[in-house]
């Protein structure tokens, strides 16, 4: 008994010392670790310790609610289409009069002699979800059917998700909550968030990238004059202050059509220009988009191409030889962190179509403060009055019981700190809940204990029968309790899972304080020779 006694006793103590040494950068005035674990840490394959991440409700944060523009989803899935359409055609050497979307959902293509038209059966074969109907002698007008639209625009809400989510993901935001509400909206949670106008930035900026010429065959001052030659576009390249206020706008005349997106960016990173001072945002495009920016530099060597971001001018360099290596770079006098901000959210892609901010809540530190306390307050509450009465109603067992209730809720925290949970209000909740399990557990055993004291039984063996009767009943109350936990974790969201994380950990652990913990002590008492017990 006793050879089995000690390596139970120091499981206990391992698994209590653990728990401690995660909730030190928890405790105000106790972060810093003691020096030695640094060495003890690589042996137990632990991860460094960290605060406690507390959720929306407690430590405050943003709430943002999005809308999706699916219809300009359309748009940009039809424009690219066209784009694709005239690269074919430019292929094939089909003479086009007229390539252009219409409307939302429509493209009017219009070729230069009949015989044109029937060249292009084989390149329109390609896109079968377009209906065909025939404008005049040399024009066709191509349609999206309404279930690619309606197809289109589902796929462009979950791809919006996953987007934000990898931005959110990248900007250091811990557990945000990112999901999906209605057809057309998303929920954003960023707890602790620090910089709330950057986050919107970042996560409201569609980032759609486009490479586009300069058109040089008009003349400027005409089209701002408001004589916009057909198939260009005035866009501008602003110039901002250190403090991000635009003090010169300069117009370009651009073509509108578009030679190449982000769609085919591997990589952007930010790093230092020319001067030092200000950094520039390096790209990599994958190796279809190299080919493509390799062709259009051969093609316009002398001619300006423009990068345009979400209709921005962000440069428009002279190409002065064809580049090839699949690389670009794109200057415009950033800050570090604008650079940063604008790498992140062309690696993670390009929205599929633009978001509108229409809820923006912020939630002060001081609602977050406000509702750990009543929290606490509650907790302690429930503990001491669970301690009280275990101590008045069983003894010096309910003393025992109290002590696994303390490592108990130790062991919680630290479990939570070491895999870097979240706690929540509805958290707090769940660990309460615990409490109860935990008593309840004791109350079985303690009551099997009475029972077989009634019937003489020795201290020694009241215990171990005790122990031994109660387990079964303690097994299925737990497993019922932990398959409660799973399918609210699994099948919830946000709050909810929250509850479900303290309720599953607090079954787990108060398994092993009820029925191990609790059980050290009876038996260590047992062995310095105690002859009846307290209860």
């Amino acid at each position: 008994m006793k050879r089995h006694l000690t390596w139970r006793a120091g499981l206990v103590a391992a698994a209590a010392l653990l728990s401690f040494v995660y909730i030190i950068p928890s405790i105000p005035g106790f972060a810093p670790l003691p020096g030695w674990w640094r060495y003890v840490r690589p042996l137990i394959f632990a991860p460094p310790p960290e605060p406690i991440s507390l959720g929306l409700d407690l430590q405050g944060g943003m709430h943002l609610v999005l809308e999706v523009d699916t219809d300009k989803a359309v748009e940009i899935v039809v424009e690219r289409r066209v784009a694709e359409i005239r690269r074919a055609v430019e292929r094939e050497g089909i003479a086009v009069e007229t390539l252009e979307r219409r409307g939302t959902n429509q493209i009017f293509l219009e070729v230069k002699g009949e015989r044109a038209l029937g060249q292009l059966e084989q390149i329109l074969g390609n896109y079968p979800e377009m209906a065909r109907s025939q404008r005049g002698a040399t024009g066709l007008l191509l349609t999206q059917s309404a279930r690619e639209v309606a197809a289109i625009q589902e796929r462009a809400v979950e791809q919006n998700v996953e987007k934000l989510r990898n931005r959110v993901d990248e900007f250091g935001v811990r557990e945000p909550l990112i999901q999906r509400e209605g057809d057309r909206r998303i929920i954003i949670q960023l707890p602790g968030i620090k910089d709330p106008e950057r986050a919107i930035k970042l996560i409201g900026k569609t980032a759609l990238l486009e490479f586009k010429l300069v058109d040089e065959q008009h003349s400027l001052e005409e089209a701002l004059a408001g004589e916009v030659p057909e198939g260009s576009e005035i866009l501008y390249q602003n110039t901002l202050d250190p403090q991000g206020r635009v003090v010169q706008r300069f117009a370009f005349l651009l073509e509108k059509k578009t030679l190449l997106t982000g769609d085919v960016i591997t990589s952007a990173r930010a790093r230092p220009s020319d001067p030092a001072s200000d950094f520039e945002v390096s790209l990599q495009f994958d190796r279809e988009g190299a080919k493509i920016f390799e062709e259009i530099t051969r093609k316009n060597v002398r001619r300006r191409l423009a990068i345009v971001l979400d209709g921005n001018i962000y440069s428009a360099p002279v190409i002065n030889e064809p580049i090839a290596g699949g690389q670009a770079q794109i200057t415009g006098r950033f800050t570090p962190e604008e650079a940063r901000d604008l790498a992140i959210i062309l690696r993670a892609g390009a929205l599929p179509a633009p978001v509108e901010v229409i809820a923006n809540l912020t939630v002060g530190p001081l609602l977050g403060q406000d509702s750990i306390r009543a929290g606490l307050q509650a907790s302690i509450l429930a503990g001491v009055l669970v301690i009280l009465v275990m101590a008045v109603y069983y003894r010096l067992a309910g003393l025992i019981a109290d002590m696994a209730l303390f490592l108990n809720l130790v062991m919680m925290l630290g479990v939570l700190a070491g895999i870097q949970a979240t706690l929540t209000l509805p958290g707090i909740a769940g660990i309460a809940l615990t409490v109860g399990l935990a008593v309840d557990s004791n109350v079985l055993i303690f009551e099997r204990i009475r029972e077989e004291l009634k019937v003489g039984k020795t201290a020694r063996s009241a215990i171990d029968s005790g122990y031994s009767k109660a387990w079964v009943t303690i097994i299925d109350s737990h497993i019922t309790a932990l398959i409660t936990a799973m399918a609210l974790f699994l099948f919830g969201s946000g709050p909810v899972r929250g509850f479900a994380v303290t309720l599953g950990l607090g079954v787990l652990i108060n398994l092993f304080t009820a029925t191990v913990g609790t059980k050290v002590v009876f038996d260590w008492l047992i062995l310095r020779g105690m002859k009846r017990i307290s209860i």
